[in-house]
C-alpha cells in the first residue's frame, strides 16, 4: 500500500494526524506493507514512521521521478490524503499502476468548510445550495469521482454528497473516528479538575476563529460569573497574533503546542469549542469525551457526533448562551458527571473500532477483486480522469521543464 500524504502525520498536533494513524493501524493489522510518501517538508512534530514499521519516502511534485518511484513500488492500493494530493499525483498513479485501487481520504469536506466560512464572513446563514459556487467544490467532487472509493468521516457529509451532488452510494464509504478500548470512567474526578481548556491546531482557520470569539465575547462573560477561572489554550503552530492574546490578568492563557492532549484535557473541568464554521468530525471533542471532560460547543462542532440535545455537555450558538452553559457545567457536579457518562456511551456507540475495521477491509478487498466492474459503472469518473490526465499531465510536464532552467 502507498499512502500519499499532504503532510507527514502529526497525531499530537491535529485530528487529521490522529485519523491517519488510525487508518495506518487498520491496514497494518491486515498485514499490509505500507509506504508513506509526501512532498512536504519534515516537521518537528511528525511521528517517526519507520519506528512503527512504515517506510517513509520523500517525493517531488511536478516531477517524473514519482513515476519511476511508483512503477518500482507497484502498490495494490494507493490512498490519497485529501483531494489536493489526488489532483497532483492521481494521473501518475493511474498511468503507472492502472490496476491499483485508488482511495481518497477526504479528512473532511473542504468545500463545506470553505462555503461555511464564506457564509459566516458575509453574515449569511449557510445553505447547501451555496456549495456549487465554491471553486474547491468542483475540484473536490471531481477528485471523489476519479477515485474508486472515498472515505467520509461524517454521516452528515455522506448525505450532503448524495443529495446535493448526486454522487453514487458505491463511491462513498462512511468511516468515522476509530477508537480502541473506549473508557467507561475517568481517572480524574470532578474535584481534582478545575478551569477550562481549548485546544486545536492554529493552522486550521476554524480553530483560530473560535479562539478569537472566546477572547472577544465568550470568555469575558464567563469571567464575570467566575472571576478566578482560567482558560488554558493549546494548539500547534501558534503565530504571533495568537500569542498576543495571552493575558494572565484575564485568566486567558495561551500555551501553544501540548505534548500530551490527554494531560491538558484531563486537568480541565470543561472543554470549550465555539466553532462558527468547519466540517468533518472534531477530534478535540472526541478526545474530550475519551478523557472524561464534558464540553460546550456549537451545532457545527457537534455535527456528525450527536444531536445537540444528546450532547455530553451543552451546545449553544450565541455567546451569551454559550457562556451560561459553560459556567453551569463547570459548577454543577451532577450535570458534569451525567455529561461525562454520556460522552463515554457516545464513543462506544459511534466510534468503536471493532464495529468498522473488518467491514472496511472487506470492502477494500472486494474492490481489488472487482475493480474493473466498479470502474465501468463510474462513467463520470472515467470521463473526468481522461480529461484530467490530459490537462494535468501536460501542465505538470511544462512545470517540470520550466524548473530545469
Amino acid at each position: 500500500m502507498l499512502i500519499i500524504g499532504k503532510v507527514w502525520p502529526e497525531p499530537n498536533s491535529s485530528a487529521a494526524g490522529s485519523r491517519m494513524m488510525e487508518l495506518i493501524d487498520i491496514f497494518q493489522q491486515d498485514s499490509y506493507k505500507i509506504t508513506f510518501a509526501s512532498a512536504a517538508s519534515d516537521s518537528e512534530f511528525a511521528i517517526d514512521l519507520n519506528s512503527i514499521g512504515v517506510h517513509k519516502s520523500s517525493i517531488c511534485m511536478n516531477n517524473s521521478s514519482f513515476n519511476k518511484f511508483i512503477r518500482d513500488l507497484q502498490p495494490d492500493v494507493v490512498m490519497f490524503d485529501r483531494f489536493m494530493t489526488e489532483e497532483q499525483f492521481g494521473w501518475r498513479v493511474a498511468e503507472e499502476c492502472p490496476d491499483a485501487v485508488r482511495i481518497l481520504d477526504t479528512e473532511d469536506l473542504h468545500c463545506l468548510r470553505s462555503a461555511r466560512q464564506h457564509a459566516w464572513k458575509s453574515g449569511q446563514n449557510f445553505t447547501p445550495e451555496m456549495l456549487p459556487d465554491e471553486e474547491v467544490a468542483k475540484r473536490e467532487i471531481a477528485s471523489i469521482y476519479r477515485c474508486d472509493l472515498s472515505l467520509i468521516i461524517s454521516e452528515f457529509e455522506i448525505e450532503l454528497l448524495q443529495n446535493q451532488f448526486k454522487i453514487p452510494e458505491n463511491l462513498l464509504y462512511y468511516l468515522p473516528f476509530l477508537m480502541d478500548d473506549v473508557p467507561s470512567k475517568s481517572a480524574v474526578s470532578f474535584d481534582e479538575r478545575s478551569d477550562f481548556v481549548s485546544i486545536g491546531n492554529f493552522l486550521h482557520e476554524p480553530n483560530w476563529n473560535a479562539v478569537l470569539w472566546l477572547k472577544e465575547e465568550i470568555w469575558p462573560l464567563i469571567r464575570k460569573e467566575l472571576p478566578s477561572a482560567k482558560l488554558n489554550i493549546y494548539g500547534a503552530y501558534p503565530s504571533q497574533k495568537v500569542h498576543q492574546l495571552h493575558n494572565p490578568k484575564e485568566g486567558f492563557l495561551v500555551h501553544g503546542w501540548a505534548e500530551s492532549a490527554e494531560e491538558v484535557i484531563s486537568k480541565a473541568r470543561v472543554l470549550l469549542a465555539p466553532l462558527r464554521f468547519g466540517a468533518g468530525l472534531k477530534g478535540k471533542l472526541a478526545d474530550a469525551m475519551r478523557f472524561g471532560t464534558p464540553s460546550v460547543t456549537t451545532t457545527i462542532g457537534a455535527e456528525g457526533i450527536a444531536e445537540p440535545k444528546k450532547w455530553p455537555g451543552a451546545v449553544a450558538d450565541d455567546a451569551v448562551e454559550f457562556a451560561k452553559c459553560a459556567v453551569d457545567l463547570h459548577e454543577n457536579r451532577e450535570k458534569w458527571k451525567t455529561s461525562q457518562q454520556t460522552g463515554f456511551k457516545l464513543l462506544k456507540q459511534n466510534f468503536d473500532k471493532a464495529k468498522f475495521a473488518d467491514n472496511f477491509l472487506n470492502r477494500v478487498a472486494d474492490l481489488h477483486e472487482n475493480l474493473q466492474n466498479q470502474r465501468k459503472k463510474n462513467f463520470t469518473g472515467s470521463m473526468l480522469m481522461h480529461h484530467y490526465q490530459q490537462g494535468t499531465k501536460y501542465m505538470s510536464k511544462w512545470i517540470e521543464e520550466k524548473n530545469k532552467h
